[in-house]
């Protein structure tokens, strides 16, 4: 059991990221849920080690388009994830805590009891999600980098943070209310409404979302080329479902098919992909003739133009009839809000981080979209982060290994002494 050490815990809505300070990777990564499969009756804690089959598994979260909801269903899932998991003993370490920008004081209190009065924490510091982001980009690049333009794409949301020597600029942030959550939401409806019904299959189409899903550089070609029959379709691929008897996940059918859409250009016309489809026809013969064998036993369904149009809400989100500005946009305006000094500087400096930031071709859409609201004279450079699940975390780690880091914490005593609200007022 972990003795001394900070903890360093990145509370997201869809996984929990959790490990000690100063090591590169977390110890663990797991769901922030509790779920109940068909065969049980208890809500059960996910596992990192244990096989969990969550074919229809209902899903409780203590998170809720980015805040905490339910502090009691946290006390559960973080009860398990100290004892069973990391084996730590909370008394005598510290803790670091992300939380989303614009998180309510009654939010704030909850948390802060459940770490000081549930589990006993020695010390909290409370860090926000786009700081930790760029002190890691910071600490990776030889010039560090003062000031720079966070994408946070996460499960529940979606913010545009601009961060000057480590603190976010909270005037300046901007929020789109879509993440991963929405879009597995709405590939659930496009499956549901076209092949077969996946509606309570939340995991599965999750995994389906992050196998086959890209984004599409020219979106009015690729509808086109998704309309075609066959062979000549470079986008359909197949996905089959779990039987529950020889295989308990989902798996793509064919992982080679389902790769052909990268040897269509981001310029090339309907012509030039015909002609590259007719160069790879001869191989995927024989595959097609194989999969026109339906085999009955295995339930399966294709994807065609599912695959670019779930990540297109991005981009778009009124297509979803979400009355809100789309990525691209939303990073102008944050950068519009801060002094024009720094315009050019935060450009230059964007930092993509978050699970749904993932989607193959999205940092080369996001900049073709931002390059013609951008001033010609501005230079703009996306950086995708290397694993932007981690990232977070990782900056997390760098900080509870500084030197300085006992001296910002809030200790137990200071909480009981002086309340909530007083100690809040140190982090930020």
């Amino acid at each position: 059991m972990h003795q001394n050490g900070v903890v360093v815990l990145d509370n997201g809505g869809g996984l929990i990221k959790a490990g000690y300070g100063g090591e590169r990777d977390p110890a663990a990564i797991i769901p922030n849920c509790v779920y109940r499969p068909l065969s049980s009756k208890k809500w059960l804690t996910p596992s990192p080690t244990d096989p969990i089959d969550l074919t229809s598994a209902s899903v409780r979260r203590p998170i809720d388009r980015g805040y905490l909801i339910n502090p009691d269903l946290q006390r559960e899932i973080w009860a398990h994830l100290f004892s069973q998991v990391l084996r730590v003993n909370p008394a005598q370490s510290s803790l670091l805590l992300t939380e989303p920008l614009f998180t309510l004081p009654s939010i704030q209190r909850a948390a802060d009891e459940l770490v000081f009065e549930d589990f006993n924490f020695s010390a909290l510091y409370v860090a926000h999600a786009p700081s930790l982001a760029h002190l890691y980009e910071a600490s990776r690049r030889p010039v560090k980098a003062q000031c720079s333009l966070v994408v946070d794409c996460g499960f529940s949301f979606t913010h545009a943070v601009p961060v000057f020597q480590n603190f976010p600029i909270n005037y300046a942030a901007k929020r789109i209310d879509l993440g991963g959550k929405a879009l597995t939401n709405y590939l659930k409806e496009l499956v549901s409404y076209r092949s077969v019904n996946v509606m309570d299959e939340t995991f599965l189409i999750d995994d389906v979302k992050e196998k086959l899903c890209f984004v599409s550089m020219n979106v009015t070609r690729d509808l086109q080329i998704a309309k075609k029959h066959g062979k000549d379709n470079a986008f359909r691929c197949t996905y089959v479902l779990p039987d529950g008897v020889t295989h308990t996940q989902g798996y793509v059918k064919d992982p080679e098919e389902a790769k052909r859409y990268l040897a269509i250009g981001d310029s090339d016309s309907l012509q030039e992909v015909a002609k590259k489809m007719d160069v790879n026809r001869v191989e995927v013969l024989d595959k097609l003739e194989e999969r026109k064998k339906i085999d009955l036993s295995k339930n399966e369904f294709d994807l065609t133009n599912e695959r670019f149009l779930v990540p297109e809400m991005i981009f778009h989100p009124a297509d979803l009839g979400m009355n809100q500005a789309g990525l691209a946009e939303c990073i102008v305006r944050a950068v519009s809000s801060c002094h024009p000094h720094l315009h050019p500087v935060l450009y230059e400096s964007i930092i993509l981080t978050g699970g749904s930031t993932l989607f193959p071709r999205l940092a080369d859409r996001l900049e073709r979209e931002l390059r013609p609201l951008v001033p010609d004279d501005y230079q703009v450079k996306i950086t995708p982060q290397e694993d932007p699940i981690l990232g977070v975390w990782r900056g997390g780690s760098v900080l509870a290994s500084s030197p300085d880091f006992e001296a910002m914490c809030v200790t137990k005593a200071e909480y009981e002494e002086l309340g909530s609200a007083r100690c809040r007022k140190r982090f930020f």
